[in-house]
């Protein structure tokens, strides 16, 4: 998910193939970041899927078309920040929550250090998580991070920062 321009028209007309086109090159990447963020597939399909149709109610409020791309990003951390509150509620109201189980198949594909590494990200707390992934693993610049985040670009960095120590404090205790 490098930084790239995004070239579309912003006609009416061109709607719906600028998002089907946007949907084809980028909803993968998208679903694997909601994914790292809320820890199961299907709230990470979901996340994408609402930010795809968010794109597509207010494409004509788009002013540039390269703000798609961030725009998406943005919604679908969005769209992960309201699973995860939504996950927090009383179990009276919103019905206890279980966090994920890797499948057979999903823990023979991971190695156990990566399963350690996902888990401890998931201990993160949320901001930083968010920054973590959407720097390391979307591979975004600060710059970009701090778009997608809402934040300046030097909460990123501090933020990051502390992430990765805390992080390293996480890995270490389970050493």
């Amino acid at each position: 998910m490098q930084a790239e321009t995004v070239d579309i028209a912003l006609s009416s007309g061109d709607r719906d193939e600028a998002i089907s086109r946007l949907y084809e090159e980028h909803a993968l990447g998208l679903t694997r970041l909601a994914l790292m963020m809320v820890g199961d597939r299907e709230s990470a399909e979901d996340a994408v899927q609402d930010a795809f149709l968010g794109l597509h109610r207010r494409w004509r409020l788009l002013r540039d078309p390269a703000a798609a791309l961030p725009y998406l990003r943005s919604s679908v951390l969005n769209n992960a920040r309201s699973v995860l509150r939504r996950r927090r509620l009383p179990s009276w109201f919103a019905g206890a929550y279980d966090p994920p189980v890797w499948s057979a198949e999903s823990a023979a594909l991971l190695g156990a250090e990566r399963r350690e590494v996902l888990d401890g990200l998931h201990r993160l707390p949320q901001r930083q998580r968010e920054a973590l992934v959407l720097r390391y693993y979307a591979e975004l610049s600060e710059e970009e991070t701090a778009q997608a985040m809402g934040v300046s670009r030097g909460t990123v960095k501090s933020t990051t920062s502390r992430a990765l120590d805390a992080l390293g404090r996480i890995l270490g205790e389970n050493a």
